[in-house]
């Protein structure tokens, strides 16, 4: 969570949100293989699944273990149950090692690395910041410079320590709090895409809230192909489509997207973003409405999408450059929609926009 609240873990999503239309272009067919669908809400959002195999286990046995997974998440990382381990992490004012689980810790350590590679533009500690701008309760108060510089003090992702060997965590600061829904359905996805491979199928596209991993290929041999929203909303009050992609690679591809609706305050004839900087406390600037980040491992994908949105196009391309980032930005010029690509999205053969 650097830039903004999502959704994921039943958390309520403040600044921005993910913003990938799924559409499969399904060719109709009534011969086996079948495609087979489950769709359904957890984590204060929807979810669908589309997955197929030539040797099929039985959809209600997927369907099962899918809900157990998300049982298990919620469990561990919902910021909405106070019974949940991150909860109860987070209401402790104990600075002492806490025993916790190897996703955990990855977890933690992909926002570190994140966070040290973006010019602190990736936190998942910045929920009070929110809180102090009032966007939580859309009653805006701006702070003064000795707010922001008391608050800035007590907060950060590098107050938080590992110890890997022991598999052991602990925060520095008594009132630090994690939420790692600006993951969330990235690490959601990778979680539910296991399921699939561990049931025998290979072919699947999971969506989930914004987000989605696409493995594979269709049951008659096509692509895959989905489709990023518009960050402006239809006048008709439906999704719009804004590109269509064709996912080439089938070894299993990544695609996560942040966006706004450009949402603002204003105070005083002063607008101000629902974006925070972590590094600054306050609104960013830039014009960046959306950026969608191609990837392997859904959960980096995910981070990095929150992350281009307080960077802005800027250095968000410079960054992804020096990361070798596939991303797509979206800004928004005077009421006009302009994207570009950036440098490795440009040389990429994993998908083709269409």
């Amino acid at each position: 969570m650097s830039t903004s609240i999502k959704s994921g873990f039943n958390v309520t999503r403040v600044a921005g949100f993910s913003t990938i239309l799924m559409t499969t272009f399904l060719v109709g067919c009534s011969e086996p293989p079948k495609l087979e669908t489950v769709e359904g809400y957890a984590q204060g959002t929807t979810y669908q699944i589309s997955f197929w195999s030539e040797d099929a286990v039985p959809v209600t046995e997927v369907q099962a273990a899918f809900n157990d997974t998300l049982a298990q998440i919620d469990k561990e990382l919902s910021t909405y149950r106070p019974d949940s381990f991150i909860s109860e992490f987070n209401r402790s004012p104990s600075v002492a090692w806490q025993p916790v689980s190897q996703d955990f810790v990855e977890l933690v350590q992909i926002a570190q690395d994140i966070h040290a590679k973006s010019e602190g533009c990736y936190d998942p500690t910045i929920g009070p910041l929110f809180d102090l701008w009032g966007f939580k309760t859309d009653q805006l108060h701006v702070p003064t410079p000795e707010e922001l510089t008391a608050l800035k003090a007590e907060i950060g992702i590098d107050k938080v320590e590992i110890d890997e060997e022991n598999m052991r965590v602990r925060k520095t600061r008594p009132f630090l709090q994690l939420d790692f829904s600006s993951m969330g359905e990235g690490y959601t996805i990778g979680k539910l895409s296991h399921v699939l491979e561990s049931k025998g199928y290979d072919n699947y596209m999971v969506q989930f809230g914004g987000d989605m991993k696409i493995k594979g290929h269709k049951p008659n041999g096509d692509k895959w192909r989905v489709a990023i929203q518009s960050p402006i909303p239809s006048t008709e009050g439906g999704p719009k489509v804004y590109k269509v992609i064709t996912v080439k690679n089938e070894d299993g591809v990544t695609l996560d997207t942040s966006g706004t609706y450009n949402r603002h305050f204003d105070d005083n004839g002063v607008e101000y973003s629902h974006i925070i900087n972590p590094s600054t406390g306050k609104p960013i600037t830039h014009d960046l409405v959306s950026a969608s980040v191609f990837g392997t491992d859904p959960r980096i994908s995910d981070a990095w999408a929150t992350t281009m949105l307080c960077l802005g196009p800027v250095e968000g391309a410079k960054i992804a450059k020096e990361e070798n980032l596939d991303v797509f930005f979206i800004e928004r010029k005077n009421d006009k929609l302009v994207n570009s690509s950036s440098a490795a999205l440009l040389k990429t053969d994993k998908v083709k926009f269409d």
